[in-house]
C-alpha cells in the first residue's frame, strides 16, 4: 500500500516547530511589560506618592464591582505608618466607613510598591479623579486626588 503524500502529512512537522517556539514568544512577553508613564508625586502627609496605571484599558468587572488597576509608589513616608488605605474614582472620595465595608479598593504590597484594584464606574467622565485615601495608626485619615489623564477618558467622536 502507497504512502499518501497529502498537504498535511508534508508540512505537520511546522505545526510541532510552532507548538515549541510559542512558549519562548509569551515568556518574552511576560518578562518585558510595558506601563504607562506614572503621574506626577503628590504629598500627602508625611507620604510623596506617585500612582502609576498597569494599562490605558478601560476598568474591568471584578466580584460585582468595576475596577481599574493601579500601583502607588512611595518617595517619602514607611508604608508600615498606614493602617488602612484605599483607592476609588469618582467626582469625590468614598467615606473611608463605606470603603471598610468591602474588599476591592484595599492597598496591598510592599513597602517597594503598593498594589490596589482602584473602586471605578463602568466608564469615567470628565469629572471625575483618582482618590486616595489613608488611616495612620494614630487615627489621622489623609486624602488626595489626582485628575485622570485625557488617555483614560472615552474617546468623543466628531
Amino acid at each position: 500500500m502507497a504512502r499518501s503524500n497529502s498537504v498535511w502529512q508534508r508540512h505537520k512537522y511546522k505545526l510541532n516547530g510552532l507548538v515549541l517556539v510559542l512558549p519562548f514568544w509569551f515568556l518574552y512577553q511576560s518578562l518585558t511589560p510595558e506601563f504607562p508613564p506614572a503621574w506626577p508625586a503628590q504629598q500627602v502627609g508625611q507620604f510623596e506618592i506617585a500612582p502609576m496605571p498597569l494599562n490605558l484599558k478601560p476598568p474591568y468587572a471584578h466580584h460585582d464591582e468595576y475596577v481599574k488597576d493601579f500601583m502607588l509608589m512611595f518617595g517619602q513616608g514607611d508604608v508600615s505608618d498606614i493602617r488602612q488605605g484605599y483607592v476609588n474614582i469618582g467626582p469625590a472620595p468614598l467615606p473611608i466607613e463605606e470603603l471598610q465595608q468591602g474588599d476591592e479598593g484595599i492597598l496591598h504590597g510592599s513597602r517597594h510598591g503598593q498594589h490596589v484594584h482602584a473602586i471605578a464606574p463602568k466608564q469615567f467622565s470628565a469629572t471625575d479623579k483618582l482618590w486616595l485615601t489613608i488611616e495612620t495608626w494614630q487615627g489621622e485619615q489623609l486624602t488626595s486626588s489626582w485628575e485622570l489623564p485625557p488617555e483614560l477618558l472615552p474617546k468623543i467622536l466628531p
